[in-house]
């Protein structure tokens, strides 16, 4: 992969640093943590489901970006997007442990059923990109992206799917113009977050 145009903070100007802003704002963390709290507000009506995301978005958004910033911090890693495939094994395997700690809360304390099927999702689609970084680099915003467009249409409609289809494009426009993945991975991104939501369909969830 050649070095990506963002790497060094000198170089994090104009369209540079807006693309990389973007990348950081619609991030999978944030784009779930959105999501959640839209999935449970509409199983779970005002305060009840605020509850509810607060404690899936704690868990699948909140402390897999404080772990990622630990790393930062001390040095563990170069920088905040992780290049490096190896930089991500201890973020990969801290986010699927606390999407089961989510799904496990979730299912025990009788939370929304549309989130314990989002916590599956996250378990799911985290093991994988997780097992597929060891070996090769793939976009988990791809990923991330492509999988909230198509929960968004099994749950609320194509309509708002389609309202969210220009930020899938957006992002896949950033990472390639940042040079952070080929077209290669951005294509595997997408087919993995949309196949890792419809294998969950026939079981009943998202519908």
């Amino acid at each position: 992969m050649p070095t990506p145009k963002d790497m060094q903070a000198g170089d994090r100007v104009g369209l540079v640093k807006a693309a990389r802003i973007f990348s950081n704002v619609i991030s999978p963390p944030i784009m779930f943590a959105a999501l959640g709290l839209a999935i449970a507000l509409s199983e779970r009506p005002f305060w009840p489901g605020f509850g509810w995301a607060w404690v899936y978005g704690l868990l699948i958004s909140g402390a897999p970006i404080l772990v990622v910033l630990f790393l930062l911090y001390t040095n563990r890693i170069a920088e905040l997007h992780m290049s490096n495939t190896r930089e991500r094994h201890i973020p990969y395997i801290s986010a699927v442990f606390f999407a089961v700690v989510a799904y496990l809360i979730l299912r025990l304390a009788g939370g929304p059923a549309g989130l314990i099927c989002l916590a599956i999702f996250n378990i799911i689609e985290l093991s994988a990109l997780g097992i597929i970084n060891a070996y090769w680099l793939i976009s988990l915003h791809s990923a991330g992206m492509t999988a909230t467009v198509v929960i968004v249409a099994l749950v609320f409609g194509w309509l708002p799917a389609l309202c969210l289809l220009p930020l899938l494009l957006l992002v896949v426009y950033a990472r390639l113009f940042l040079k952070r993945h080929n077209m290669a991975q951005i294509l595997a991104g997408i087919a993995l977050g949309a196949g890792a939501v419809l294998i969950l369909v026939p079981f009943g969830c998202f519908t």
